[in-house]
């Protein structure tokens, strides 16, 4: 197939594109920051701006659309920015692709949208709760996915996705994933930050699983679905450190919003995708520690740093 993936250069995007070459496929990639890669195409565009997006997705069967704003407390200082990207941003992707006649659209969802009291585990069907513009805005962009499956026969199929982990994951420059900033510290010798009492729990999913289900989207026939993307086993943080080792753990205060637990009801996925994880979370992190030198320019958050880091966090939703 003759694929595009938006948002080629993220993690996720990363090793997607990494997966479609080893099954044979043709790839372009296309993100806001240069990349200079021999295997595919590559095109440094924004997609907002972009005057002839169109031009980019002509012949093209699969269209996974990965690009976006993420994290949530840069979102909550910066609305409209995430507005601009995530929802302006699909809505030029989605019209590109209609007027290419493209013959798969997989948007890269978030469990966010169920905001932090779903039923435990969480089915596609639990009530749409966002509590921050990136959970508002990812949601609105899969509104607008699955309207254009419907009014215009896209063939849309969206995963909300639940706490990626894995190689080359991101570290935010204003705060980051639990996964980035523990390796970052370990790295750096410094004690484990941990918020609250460390046993909110995580449904914690590994790349490569999340990467077997957006094939498998795109190779079916389902078209304007939703689907959950996790485990359905949940771990806790302490969990998470206890498997990392070696340093001392310094907790800070709850952040308010954050959920007690995620846990994505699969039954779905695994019916109608025939879909189901196949790394363990102890698997899953010795595979991280293996590549942790991956961290070793990610910042280093100390109680400190994270407290200023989501002072906004605290001011807007405490």
């Amino acid at each position: 197939m003759y694929c595009l993936v938006t948002g080629a250069a993220g993690f996720i995007g990363g090793h997607l594109v990494e997966r479609l070459l080893a099954d044979g496929h043709s790839v372009i990639g296309i993100d806001n920051v240069y990349k200079n890669y021999k295997d595919y195409t590559w095109y440094t565009i924004d997609l907002v701006k972009e005057k002839n997006l169109e031009k980019y997705f002509r012949g093209i069967d699969w269209v996974f659309h990965l690009a976006g704003r993420s994290d949530i407390v840069p979102s909550i200082t910066q609305p409209s920015a995430y507005h601009d990207v995530n929802v302006t941003g699909t809505v030029r992707v989605l019209e590109a692709c209609r007027k290419a006649h493209v013959k798969r659209f997989v948007y890269i969802a978030s469990s966010t949208c169920y905001g932090d009291h779903p039923p435990i585990p969480t089915p596609e069907t639990a009530p749409i709760d966002p509590k921050f513009p990136y959970a508002l805005t990812k949601y609105i962009g899969e509104l607008y996915a699955l309207h254009w499956a419907r009014v215009y026969k896209l063939p849309v199929v969206s995963l909300r996705l639940f706490n990626v982990y894995g190689p080359r994951s991101r570290a935010s420059e204003e705060y980051g994933p639990v996964f980035s900033t523990l390796l970052a510290q370990k790295l750096a010798g410094k004690p484990f930050t941990v918020v609250g009492d460390g046993t909110q729990k995580r449904d914690f999913t590994y790349v490569s699983d999340v990467v077997e289900a957006v094939v498998l989207a795109a190779k079916s026939r389902v078209v304007g679905e939703v689907f959950n993307v996790g485990t359905g086993h949940p771990q806790s943080v302490n969990r998470l450190v206890e498997l990392l080792g070696g340093q001392r753990r310094v907790h800070i205060p709850k952040r308010p919003g954050e959920p007690e637990v995620t846990q994505a009801d699969i039954t779905k996925i695994k019916k109608v995708l025939g879909w189901s994880p196949k790394i363990s979370f102890e698997e899953g992190v010795k595979i991280v520690l293996a590549h942790i030198n991956d961290w070793k320019d990610a910042p280093v958050w100390t109680p400190a740093t994270i407290k200023k880091a989501t002072k906004d966090w605290f001011r807007y939703l405490k």
